[in-house]
């Protein structure tokens, strides 16, 4: 497995990269399809997804910084949990670094993908929301695997 900071350093370096070619180049252009389910919209959040906490930007980094906390607690507390819990655990960690960088740089979260029926979001979003089917994933093995064992 890749080690933990290597890891959240590709997380967090893709989600900038990605936010920063939004800023130079979609934003200037605002909202371009590129498939007949995606388009690349420029928005800056200053809540959460569905529009919670509209303008809550200081709660939100408060917010962050406790869970990046719990997070990284958690992967030293779990380091022998099953690959499935400390990947979920990575992704959610540096999914939330990126978008708490763009709260204490900017005061917004930089989003710009969009899906019919779906909040605009960006890659650190996406990797919160699959690290945390990751880590339901891996939990609910581990709870099986607790379940089989023998008393």
């Amino acid at each position: 497995m890749v080690p933990i900071p290597a890891a959240l350093l590709a997380i967090f370096l893709g989600d900038r990269l990605s936010k920063q070619w939004a800023i130079a180049w979609l934003m200037p252009r605002g909202s371009i399809r590129v498939l007949p389910f995606l388009r690349l919209t420029y928005v800056e959040n200053t809540g959460a997804a569905f529009g919670i906490g509209f303008s809550r930007n200081g709660f939100f980094i408060i917010l962050s910084t406790l869970l990046l906390g719990v997070l990284f607690y958690l992967l030293r507390a779990w380091r022998d949990k099953n690959v499935w819990i400390r990947v979920g655990l990575i992704l959610v960690a540096g999914g939330a670094l990126g978008n708490l960088y763009d709260r204490l740089a900017y005061g917004f979260v930089v989003d710009f993908l969009q899906l019919p029926m779906w909040p605009v979001f960006n890659v650190a979003d996406s990797c919160v929301t699959i690290g945390a089917f990751c880590l339901a994933w891996g939990l609910r093995l581990d709870d099986r695997r607790l379940a089989d064992k023998p008393a």
